[in-house]
């Protein structure tokens, strides 16, 4: 523990960890794809890192989760390998999906990461049969499912979350509320203040917090895994953050002004986290700075992995494509 705070040190570190690592390789694939070297698009992550984190640093290994057209973050803090994911980006045999899936399909079960999902809204469902499947096999395990502001007005959202609250299913929804539907406000979209408050109306607990804090991004995050673990049913958390790219690679945001992004961009997540590290619970700025270095290296090296993988064999195009037929012996 640091300064008489619950949350121990290691995890703190990691937190930090997992949100440059994502800045750093996020930042980096944004220069290579202008110059053309990434052969797929982009939907970026940067701005968000605290919820992916924070979130994720609140689950267990055999917890699951279900992301959207923007995994990356959400893949890196989960435990997916960037080499695998940078593989992924470049079709290479070495992806998470074999270089099947592109950079909106990531996959890696084997550390909880359910293949992420492009359709808006669409893994809100899925999360909730899957948490209802741990709750009918008497598991302790539970599933969560990231979606944006666009999502929360869709029929899948409301189905999911009643059917969710009916059943008392361990699941948690992430609403990442950075603003902005692809181009659309979300001031053009509904006229509540919060979509946190839509929770009662499923009889479940409700709850905004600041998506740029990861330390209560974290917290909030854990209570509802708790509450979820311990048979009380699911939480809608609403995180208010910012995405400071465009809605995809090919968006310049500029239905967004200048002021605007440098407002959200003050309150940068990383720095804020890094600073509250420094003063609050005592790290090293020098260790800090060593963690920075390790992202760095290690976005590099995945990336000149992934260049340098061989591409998929052709023969194996239809492998996985369906599930094995049980012996009905």
């Amino acid at each position: 523990m640091i300064a008489d705070h619950p949350v121990p040190a290691e995890r703190l570190a990691e937190m930090y960890r997992k949100m440059v690592l994502i800045r750093r390789f996020e930042d980096r694939l944004y220069g290579l794809f202008l110059q053309g070297l990434v052969p797929s698009t982009l939907h970026q992550y940067q701005g968000q890192e605290a919820v992916a984190a924070g979130v994720c640093e609140a689950l267990r290994l055999d917890d699951i989760v279900f992301s959207t057209h923007r995994p990356v973050g959400h893949a890196i803090a989960k435990g997916v390998s960037l080499e695998s994911i940078a593989g992924e980006l470049w079709g290479k045999a070495t992806g998470c999906a074999s270089g099947k899936g592109g950079q909106m399909h990531l996959a890696d079960v084997s550390v909880g990461f359910l293949p992420s999902n492009a359709i808006v809204g669409a893994n809100i469902p899925i999360a909730v049969g899957a948490a209802m499947g741990f709750s009918m096999r008497g598991l302790d395990r539970v599933a969560v499912s990231f979606f944006g502001d666009g999502a929360s007005n869709i029929g899948a959202f409301h189905e999911g979350l009643n059917l969710a609250a009916v059943r008392q299913a361990p699941v948690i929804f992430i609403c990442e509320n950075n603003q902005y539907a692809a181009s659309t406000h979300i001031s053009l979209t509904m006229k509540i203040k919060n979509i946190a408050d839509r929770a009662a109306a499923y009889g479940m607990p409700g709850r905004m917090v600041d998506g740029m804090d990861a330390l209560a991004v974290y917290e909030s995050a854990r209570e509802a895994v708790e509450r979820a673990r311990a048979g009380d049913g699911p939480t809608l958390l609403e995180y208010k953050t910012y995405r400071y790219m465009g809605h995809s690679r090919g968006d310049p945001g500029n239905y967004r002004s200048r002021e605007e992004v440098e407002q959200w961009q003050g309150r940068d997540p990383i720095p804020l986290f890094r600073q509250r590290l420094i003063d609050t619970f005592g790290m090293e700025e020098e260790a800090l700075i060593a963690v920075e270095e390790r992202c760095q290296a290690e976005v590099e090296s995945a990336i000149q992995a992934a260049q340098a993988a061989p591409e998929p064999d052709p023969e194996k195009l239809y492998q996985s494509v369906y599930a094995s037929r049980r012996s009905e012996s």
